[in-house]
């Protein structure tokens, strides 16, 4: 509700914005601003992901280690053929999950920019579907603090992704969060609506 994931018994008020998510898979607008390049930039785009551009903006002479994540689209889930995938999001969340995932992975672990960068659309075997990179003094801080960045965002970014397979298709792909509020718990965790006639 507003932007932010809701307990069941959060009361409803008149203007609430509501969002009804599928299963989450951990995306963001360009809200870079002035120095953003000195601490990362979050986006949500629907053309390829650059890493070597991303990276080299990224990059300043102070830092010894820049560690890089690039999520890919993989030929096969499970044993099956995967065709293609598909990325949808609740965009506006999105935007402010990537970034306040960002700030804190700069603050918890002492580094100095991370940048997230996650594709939404239609993406082919091979394609990058999330980029995420962290600059840092040193290695140890940017490896953990890329780690982090990644299953956080997969547990609790509402971008969530369609698998096309060879036999068939499947729905919103299941990630550690439908483990979570999977059946019955899922629907107590959503706010509940009640329309009087």
């Amino acid at each position: 509700m507003n932007r932010e994931y809701s307990d069941a018994d959060r009361v409803l008020l008149a203007g609430d914005e509501v969002g009804l998510l599928p299963p989450v898979s951990g995306g963001c607008l360009d809200g870079t601003t002035d120095g953003a390049e000195k601490t990362g930039e979050v986006r949500i785009v629907r053309e390829p992901i650059d890493a070597q551009a991303v990276l080299a903006q990224l990059k300043q002479p102070a830092d010894g280690a820049a560690v890089v994540f690039d999520g890919v689209v993989r030929n096969n889930t499970r044993g099956r053929r995967t065709l293609y995938l598909e990325y949808e999001s609740y965009e506006a969340m999105a935007l402010k999950q990537m970034e306040s995932l960002a700030a804190e992975a700069r603050t918890r672990f002492g580094v100095r920019a991370a940048s997230i960068i996650h594709r939404l659309g239609r993406l082919e075997i091979g394609d990058t579907s999330v980029l995420i990179v962290v600059a840092s003094a040193h290695r140890g801080a940017a490896f953990d603090a890329c780690r982090w960045i990644i299953d956080t965002l997969k547990k609790t970014v509402p971008i969530w992704k369609k698998e096309y397979f060879e036999d068939e298709q499947s729905g919103p792909m299941a990630s550690r969060f439908q483990k979570k509020f999977g059946g019955r718990e899922a629907q107590q965790a959503l706010p509940r609506i009640q329309m009087n006639d």
